[in-house]
C-alpha cells in the first residue's frame, strides 16, 4: 500500500476523532487530506468528504443520542435550512478551478481557526445557553449548509456556537446536535454533487471507516473529556493547513 494512503487513512481516524469529541473540527482538513495527501482531484475530492464527514458525523450523533445530548427539534430546524443552502451551494464548486477552490478554502480555514482562538481567548467554550431564536437559527443553518455544499466541510466549529447562541441549547447538547445537523446538510450536498459526477468509492469507502471509528472513540471521550486544549491545538494546525494551501495556489492571483 503506498505511504501517501496509509498517511491519509490515519488522518482519517483523525478526523473522525475530532467530530466524534468536540462537535467539528475534522472535516475542516479532510478536503486536504484527500487532495495532498491521497492525490484526489479537489472536485472529486469535495464529494468524497461530504460522504466521509457525512457518515462519521451520523455515527457519533448515534453516540451522543444514547446519551441524551442530542436535540432533536433544534436540529431540525438547522438541518432543513441547511439542506437548502447545501444543494445550492454544491453548485459552487464547479465554478471554480481547482486552484481557486483551494485558495477559498484556505480563507475559509483561517477565518475558523480565528474564531476558534477568539472564543477560547474569551473563556467562552463553555458557554451558557442563551433564548432561542428561530429566526436566527435558520439564517445560520443555511449559511453552513452553503459552505457545506460548496467547499464539503461539515461547518461544525460555526453550528455548535451558533447552537447555543441561536438555539438555546447548553454546550454538551450543542456538540451532539451538530453531529446531526452536520450528517443531514452533507447528505443533501452529496446528493447534489453526485449529478455531476462519480468518485472513487473504494478510497471513500476506506477513509469513511477509519472517519467512522475515529468518531466512535471521539463521542465516547467527549463526556469525560475537557476539549479545550485540543480546539486551541487544532486551531494553530489549522492555520499552518491553510498556510500550506497557500503556498500552493497562490500563483493563480499573479
Amino acid at each position: 500500500m503506498d505511504i501517501h494512503l496509509i498517511l491519509g487513512l490515519a488522518l482519517s481516524a483523525g478526523i473522525g476523532l475530532s467530530l466524534g469529541l468536540i462537535g467539528g473540527g475534522g472535516s475542516i482538513i479532510t478536503l486536504p487530506v484527500l487532495v495532498y495527501v491521497i492525490g484526489v482531484d479537489a472536485h472529486q475530492a469535495v464529494g468524497m468528504s461530504l460522504a466521509v464527514v457525512g457518515t462519521a458525523s451520523m455515527i457519533g450523533a448515534a453516540v451522543h443520542h444514547r446519551r441524551g445530548a442530542v436535540n432533536v427539534k433544534t436540529g431540525a430546524v438547522f438541518g432543513f435550512f441547511g439542506t437548502v443552502g447545501a444543494y445550492f451551494g454544491s453548485g459552487l464548486t464547479y465554478l471554480f478551478s481547482d486552484g481557486a477552490l483551494l485558495l477559498v478554502f484556505a480563507t475559509l480555514m483561517v477565518v475558523i481557526a480565528v474564531l476558534m482562538l477568539i472564543r477560547e481567548r474569551g473563556g467562552k467554550s463553555g458557554a451558557a445557553p442563551t433564548r432561542s431564536s428561530r429566526v436566527k437559527a435558520a439564517a445560520a443553518g443555511l449559511v453552513v449548509g452553503l459552505l457545506t455544499g460548496f467547499l464539503g466541510v461539515g461547518g461544525g466549529f460555526l453550528i455548535v456556537p451558533a447552537l447555543v447562541l441561536f438555539g438555546g441549547l447548553a454546550m454538551k447538547d450543542a456538540i451532539g446536535t451538530s453531529l446531526v445537523v452536520i450528517a443531514i446538510n452533507c447528505a443533501a450536498g452529496l446528493a447534489a454533487h453526485l449529478s455531476y459526477g462519480g468518485f472513487d468509492l473504494g478510497v471513500t469507502a476506506l477513509v469513511t471507516a477509519l472517519a467512522a471509528a475515529g468518531a466512535l472513540v471521539g463521542a465516547a471521550l467527549s463526556h469525560r473529556a475537557a476539549p479545550r486544549q485540543l480546539r486551541r491545538g487544532f486551531a494553530v494546525f489549522v492555520i499552518v493547513v491553510a498556510a500550506f494551501l497557500f503556498a500552493k495556489n497562490y500563483s493563480i492571483l499573479l
